[in-house]
């Protein structure tokens, strides 16, 4: 199965190489949060970074084969999370084959996201990513790392991500919310220097991924 998933991954490389999709998710989180989020990224992306991505993002269920066909999922929320095992693996066998994945708790996701990682890489440990890293050296730069864009418990921001065989796989950005940054002006009224620096991360991590 795993032969075959890579398979299907770099065959759809081929021809959705700069496609992101939103993941749905069970156990009654809301996976459809922030629903202007991830179009309004999209839009800065392809007109700061040149990429080609679709205007309209799709979603796709953890245990869909679809997963294959999308190079960055996005995930995020509010509430709980449930992997079951087969969602479990085919998150993993996704992962492995080159995809990757970027969380953003959006206040309250970070308990459970943190055990049904566990359920998809037990043996690998959430790390935080230090300022140096790539991610924070694309086109835009962040020397002081992730920056803070949402306020909810006075904890200063952080950027953590799992690393597979030296690859970073996923990054999980807590208590900062790059997503309410990313959302329309009018919904959270960010100030326009907080959206910018909100996209600009965002921007960042798709860039990275799409290379890596």
């Amino acid at each position: 199965m795993k032969k075959i998933c890579l398979l299907l991954f770099i065959l759809s490389l081929s021809i959705n190489a700069q496609e992101i999709a939103i993941l749905k998710y069970n156990g009654g989180g809301d996976w459809y949060a922030n629903p202007t989020a991830v179009p309004n990224l999209v839009a800065f992306a392809n007109e700061n970074i040149q990429t080609n991505i679709s205007k309209n993002p799709q979603s796709v269920m953890v245990d869909s084969e679809d997963i294959f066909n999308y190079p960055v999922l996005f995930m995020t929320g509010h509430g709980n999370v449930l992997f079951s095992d087969d969602e479990a693996n085919n998150l993993r066998n996704y992962l492995i084959s080159g995809g990757f994945l970027h969380i953003s708790d959006n206040y309250g996701l970070d308990k459970f996201i943190r055990k049904e990682l566990k359920k998809v890489f037990p043996d690998l440990e959430l790390k935080e990513i230090p300022t140096n890293h790539p991610i924070y050296n694309q086109t835009f730069k962040f020397p002081e790392g992730i920056p803070k864009i949402h306020e909810h418990d006075k904890k200063a921001a952080q950027g953590f991500g799992l690393f597979y065989e030296g690859r970073l796989i996923l990054f999980y950005d807590y208590e900062t919310d790059l997503s309410d940054g990313w959302e329309d002006q009018i919904i959270h009224n960010n100030p326009k220097s907080v959206r910018e620096k909100a996209l600009k991360m965002g921007a960042n991590i798709i860039e990275f991924a799409f290379k890596n």
